[in-house]
């Protein structure tokens, strides 16, 4: 049973280190080893929890869907539907991924690593099932996954920035209305969505998200680990 218990807050630690050592060094420049160093562990003991920095990346990459999506509802307040949460997501990314290069490096990964970006597709056809419901109500599964790979093309495209980039802004509010356009959402109501999120300080709610994400990725850790000791 101790062995078990060791194994298991083992993967948590893992988890936190990754988590605060992406986020502020970034991905890129972070290797298996070096986690497992700051950890003052044997890189195969790391590896026996995840095999690559890649899985490593998919678990934080889950976490972060459900926990981002989960805060940014609360924010914008909106009801069932949530196409503000959707919106504001993205805003929030773009800006943090603009003023910081170490975040924008932890996001383009996310987007450009195939297991981290099956696992976003997959997140965002849930969603879309529900927040669009109301305007495709009539999709197959088929057609929302269809829809997720244009959708994913088009946030990865917000947030890379080459040459002289188009204004932040007007960046965003392109995206939202692209997305908005593949699920049939009228031009009326997606100006007005926008109009709304081009409103809000995206850039404050994307440094708390990314803030409180590794806070309750601490916390839940450290609540792990008093279960599974007593």
């Amino acid at each position: 049973m101790a062995y078990k218990h060791r194994v298991n807050t083992t993967k948590y630690e893992i988890i936190r280190a990754a988590t605060e050592t992406f986020l502020e060094k970034g991905y890129t420049a972070t290797s298996v080893r070096s986690i497992a160093a700051d950890l003052d562990m044997n890189a195969g003991l790391l590896m026996y929890h995840f095999p690559t920095k890649e899985h490593l990346l998919a678990e934080l990459v889950e976490m972060l869907c459900n926990f981002q999506w989960q805060l940014l509802k609360t924010v914008v307040d909106e009801g069932n539907s949530s196409l503000m949460a959707v919106c504001l997501e993205l805003a929030t990314i773009a800006a943090a991924c603009e003023q910081d290069e170490v975040i924008k490096d932890f996001y383009t990964s996310t987007y450009s690593n195939a297991l981290t970006l099956a696992i976003i597709r997959k997140n965002d056809v849930q969603r879309a099932k529900i927040v669009f419901d109301e305007y495709c109500s009539g999709w197959s599964d088929e057609q929302f996954a269809e829809a997720e790979i244009l959708v994913s093309g088009t946030e990865y495209a917000t947030i890379m920035t080459a040459g002289d980039p188009v204004p932040l802004d007007v960046r965003i509010a392109g995206a939202l209305n692209n997305i908005m356009a593949i699920y049939g959402i009228p031009s009326e109501i997606r100006k007005m969505k926008i109009d709304k999120i081009m409103a809000l300080d995206y850039h404050n709610i994307g440094k708390r998200v990314l803030g409180e994400f590794k806070k309750y990725v601490n916390d839940t850790n450290e609540h792990t680990f008093e279960e599974l000791t007593q």
